[in-house]
């Protein structure tokens, strides 16, 4: 089984051994890669990476899970459930049915960075062999919609 991700959000590419948390850096959670929103006022749309059914919702993070049944988890910056949504507004419910590019949440990443944490948004195939996900040729900036990276269950 492949699965096929594709970038939530404008910005530039990043490992995940770039993201300021251990569980992300380590790739506890799954492999993947992260997107670091532009420096650009105003706030950004995040959607959905793959399509399926929304299985957790945040106004900071979303898991979908796919038809064949994996979990795909964006989660928009670093320490941000501290914020108490401030900044986000979520356009998802769980167990609503989205496909690829569907809006879920919108965040502002001055408002996240201006209380001193990270905007950098993790995106990982959960529970995922970490080093599983195969980046696209492509390094530095991204644009939504684009091929993020291909995943392949061994």
């Amino acid at each position: 089984m492949s699965l096929a991700v594709y970038a939530p959000l404008t910005g530039d590419l990043a490992a995940l051994g770039k993201v300021p948390d251990p569980a992300f850096a380590a790739q506890m959670l799954g492999s993947g890669l992260a997107i670091e929103p532009s420096q650009e006022p105003g706030p950004l749309d995040v959607a959905a990476p793959v399509a399926g059914v929304v299985a957790k919702v945040h106004p900071h993070a979303f898991v979908i899970k796919t038809r064949c049944g994996t979990g795909v988890l964006v989660h928009v910056g670093i320490d941000t459930v501290r914020l108490n949504g401030e900044g986000f507004r979520t356009h998802a419910t769980e167990g609503e049915q989205v496909e690829v590019g569907h809006a879920m949440l919108t965040f502002d990443p001055a408002v996240v960075r201006a209380h001193g944490l990270s905007a950098i948004c993790p995106v990982v195939v959960l529970d995922s062999r970490p080093g599983s996900s195969q980046p696209p040729a492509v390094t530095g900036p991204i644009r939504a919609g684009a091929l993020l990276f291909s995943w392949t269950a061994s």
